[in-house]
């Protein structure tokens, strides 16, 4: 058990350090469901953190709204931030300070207002007539339409940028537009299931003659744009797209593949060879049982592996609701002190869970298989050297990877198979530990018999 108490220690030791060194999460409310609806009258004078299918904002959130959803629509105000993320998102109300929105359509209405920056990125935007921006836009993504008024810059980098109305600051857009580039088909062709109605924006930089630029206009083209007179206030500028000859791309030739297939094969046998090391001389008894594990339970311990691997990731997605119904639990309840422990407990755990499964399956478990290859071939060629602490380990690994490599040899179509080799013996070495670990958790039971 000292081992199993060792580890415990440890990520009990981590875990309360990054606690202790983590902001404190104010308090919020979270809302969870296929649809939420904050309706009209309704007043959340906390944070608001929503995950639904559809979430519709009719009400007032008195702090920052985070929501992630396939459909968003805020009818109402937020007198904070908006953080959201979905497929589409349509803002017909208010707010009150910065939007930073990850979406494939992105809709700001008539009647809307953001009283800071707005900063978003997807496949198409869309600022309707009448529309009101306080602070800059910056956007990268498909395709955007900006008809309505923004105060500060604009920033764009996109495929088809169209400027119907006031822009109070500079405009950048970094279109990179040619003569092919104009006669592509509209985003309308790609995006066919949107559930709301995505505009038509000509491919390239288009000022219309409503626009009003106050400030400087700034395009990259490799054709000069028609601009209207008037349009701009400032200075306009082209900049044509820079094409760098000395960094086009040069296949490698097949004496750079091998070299290169080589140099990282030596550092795959060394960097296993050094962690095995490391393992064998602080857990020596635990090296030395798994690889016996998988001489005695061959079968057992590869069924085993692909029950431990599917079950990991099962594990991250239980963690996962857990950590957003336990949130949104006491969110409800009002305890958000307690809502952002459980969160950031979740977040530790997942981070802590992902990594430790990457050092496992990634060397850990070569290692093990590495160790078994080679104390069975040196009990055949040196039987002294097979009892040796280090030397079965080093002699497996070094043939365990060169077998694996050699089916990734970059001249031959045989990677696949390298593939097939390296996901058995993580297999193995996961069930190994699964039934390392269930023998070592049954053992205080027996012996209490």
């Amino acid at each position: 058990m000292k081992f199993t108490i060792r580890i415990l220690s440890v990520f009990a030791l981590v875990s309360l350090l990054a606690l202790t060194f983590a902001r404190p999460a104010a308090a919020f409310d979270g809302r969870s469901g296929d649809t939420v609806t904050i309706k009209a009258g309704e007043v959340i004078n906390d944070d608001l953190y929503v995950t639904a299918n559809e979430f519709v904002l009719d009400g007032t959130v008195n702090g920052d709204l985070v929501v992630f959803a396939r459909t968003i629509t805020v009818n109402g105000t937020v007198n904070g931030d908006l953080m959201a993320a979905g497929q589409a998102v349509v803002i017909n109300g208010t707010v009150a300070d910065d939007a930073r929105i990850a979406v494939a359509g992105l809709q700001v209405g008539d009647q809307a207002r953001i009283g800071s920056d707005l900063v978003a990125a997807g496949a198409s935007l869309e600022l309707k007539d009448g529309s009101a921006v306080d602070g800059d836009v910056v956007w990268g993504g498909g395709q955007a339409l900006m008809a309505g008024n923004v105060t500060g810059n604009v920033l764009a980098g996109t495929a088809a940028l169209e400027l119907r109305g006031s822009v109070g600051g500079n405009v950048q857009a970094y279109v990179n537009e040619t003569e092919s580039t104009r006669t592509s088909p509209p985003m309308q062709m790609y995006m066919t299931n949107m559930p709301i109605s995505l505009p038509t924006v000509p491919m390239g930089l288009t000022v219309a003659n409503s626009a009003q630029i106050k400030g400087n206009l700034e395009y990259s083209s490799t054709i000069e744009l028609p601009i209207p007179s008037g349009a701009v206030a400032g200075k306009v500028t082209r900049t044509a797209p820079r094409v760098d000859a000395t960094h086009t791309y040069v296949p490698p030739t097949p004496a750079q593949q091998v070299g290169t297939w080589a140099l990282n094969m030596l550092r795959a046998m060394v960097t296993l060879v050094l962690f095995g090391l490391l393992l064998g001389w602080l857990f020596p008894n635990f090296m030395k049982a798994l690889p016996e594990q998988i001489k005695t339970q061959p079968w057992a311990s590869l069924g085993w592996g692909a029950i431990a691997w599917a079950a990991f990731f099962f594990a991250l997605m239980a963690l996962v609701l857990l950590m957003i119904l336990g949130g949104s639990i006491f969110g409800l309840l009002k305890l958000g002190g307690v809502s952002g422990t459980i969160i950031w407990v979740g977040i530790l755990a997942l981070i802590a869970s992902i990594i430790l499964f990457v050092l496992i399956t990634s060397y850990l478990t070569k290692i093990v298989v590495g160790e078994l290859i080679g104390k069975w071939i040196l009990s055949r060629t040196n039987p002294a050297l097979a009892e040796h602490k280090f030397w079965p380990m080093i002699v497996g690994v070094a043939i365990l990877v060169a077998v694996i490599w050699m089916f990734r040899f970059p001249l031959l179509p045989i990677g696949f198979f390298g593939f097939l080799i390296n996901f058995a013996v993580i297999l193995l070495g996961l069930g190994a530990l699964w039934l390392w670990g269930r023998a070592r958790m049954a053992k205080p039971a027996v012996s209490a018999q």
